[in-house]
């Protein structure tokens, strides 16, 4: 089990590492957030702050809901058999 899971984070990290670099936002939002940043304003902080919370999300909700099952399944197997 230890390997499985040793080669699956090898594999992980390998794609991860061969993938070229991508932007994080539309060309229109970059721009928009370049000219506001040049002028002192702070919108393209926000901007990013925005988009890595909706990066996080999905996977806090799995991470629950993984969790929440976990925990029932091990109540479960705990109760004598009838």
């Amino acid at each position: 089990m230890k390997k499985l899971v040793a080669r699956i984070a090898l594999v992980f990290l390998v794609a991860i590492m061969a993938l070229p670099t991508v932007e994080a936002q539309c060309p229109m939002c970059k721009m928009g957030a370049e000219s506001n940043l040049k002028n002192g304003g702070t919108a393209g902080n926000g901007l990013n702050t925005g988009i890595l919370y909706m990066l996080a999300m999905p996977y806090l909700l799995v991470a629950t809901i993984g969790f929440v099952w976990y925990k029932n399944r091990k109540k479960e197997s705990e109760l004598p058999d009838a």
